[in-house]
């Protein structure tokens, strides 16, 4: 956090003095310095490179690592890519039982989905991420930002009266919340939402 670049030698460093799986961790660490960086490239293909090297059985690790690697494709803007190291990540997940992850995962194919304009397959990918990460508030908000591209407004407000429950002070959900309450007619439910996000957080882009 404080050293990225110092981390990712001493990362490198550690990788190049060990073999086989052991490679997994400190490619672990690379990736995440590079992300730190905002090297994305370097930091998806550290990522890649500590999945291939975790022990076949280690299914939690795998899966962790292929998350990364796929939210680093995504901040490239590589959503293809992105979705087939996810899925990949996806199946690990579901081996190693981390529901958490998989629902972190499937947020994380949402938007890839939805970048891509599969919106019905991004859809599906949100139930997913509701079902296995229930009291994940980014699921909810993005669940209820898809509801309102696609005109459901009654599935809209209640997946953002969710979010809002789970994380009051967010600008995104106070945002989004106001979004919706306007297309549904409903002006000062949207004004109130509005000014929530910009009390809570008044130098946020959601706030401007």
């Amino acid at each position: 956090a404080s050293g990225p670049t110092g981390a990712a030698d001493d990362a490198e460093a550690w990788r190049d003095a060990v073999t086989g799986s052991a490679r997994a961790e400190p490619n672990l660490c690379l990736g995440s310095a590079h992300a730190r960086l905002e090297q994305w490239s370097d930091a998806e293909q550290a990522f890649l490179a500590g999945r291939d090297a975790a022990a076949e059985t280690d299914s939690a690790l795998r899966a962790k690592l292929g998350a990364m690697a796929g939210n680093a494709a995504l901040a490239q803007g590589a959503f293809e890519q992105a979705l087939t190291t996810l899925d990949r990540a996806r199946i690990d997940a579901g081996t190693a039982g981390d529901l958490r992850l998989t629902g972190e995962i499937a947020i994380d194919r949402a938007r890839a989905l939805v970048a891509l304009k599969r919106e019905g397959e991004a859809a599906a990918a949100l139930v997913e991420a509701r079902t296995s990460s229930a009291d994940n508030p980014l699921a909810w908000l993005l669940s209820a930002t898809l509801s309102r591209r696609q005109d459901k407004l009654a599935a809209a407000q209640a997946q953002i009266a969710t979010a809002a429950e789970l994380n009051p002070r967010d600008p995104e959900i106070g945002l989004e919340a106001g979004v919706i309450a306007m297309l549904a007619g409903n002006e000062a439910a949207a004004r109130r939402s509005w000014q929530s996000a910009i009390d809570t957080a008044p130098a946020s882009e959601a706030a401007a």
